[in-house]
C-alpha cells in the first residue's frame, strides 16, 4: 500500500499532503517579525542634525580642531592669511 508506506495512516487520498504555509515561512516571515518588533519598541529617537564643520590647525593650537561652521568660516581667507592650515570639512552633529 502506497498510502501506508507514505505515513498517512493508510489513507489513499491522492494529492493531499501536509504542506507548510509558504507565506508564513522564510525571509518574508522573518522580515514581518522584525517589523513587528520595531513597531513594538515605539518610534525611533530623533536623529541629530548634521552640519558641515571646518577643522584645521592654527599657531595657538597646532592639532586639528574646530574652527567654525562651513557656512560661517571663509576657509580660503584663513589659509591665504596664514591663520590656519590643514583645513578639512567634516559632518558633525549640531548642538
Amino acid at each position: 500500500m502506497a498510502g501506508a508506506a507514505a505515513g498517512d495512516g493508510g489513507s489513499r487520498t491522492r494529492g493531499r499532503r501536509l504542506m507548510g504555509k509558504g507565506y508564513a515561512e522564510g525571509p518574508a516571515a522573518e522580515a514581518a517579525e522584525e517589523e513587528r518588533e520595531r513597531l513594538a519598541q515605539g518610534p525611533p529617537p530623533p536623529r541629530a542634525e548634521l552640519r558641515k564643520a571646518v577643522y584645521g590647525c592654527t599657531r595657538e593650537q597646532p592639532e586639528p580642531h574646530l574652527l567654525g561652521w562651513d557656512d560661517e568660516v571663509d576657509q580660503d581667507a584663513l589659509f591665504d592669511a596664514g591663520q590656519a592650515w590643514g583645513l578639512s570639512v567634516r559632518l558633525v552633529a549640531a548642538a
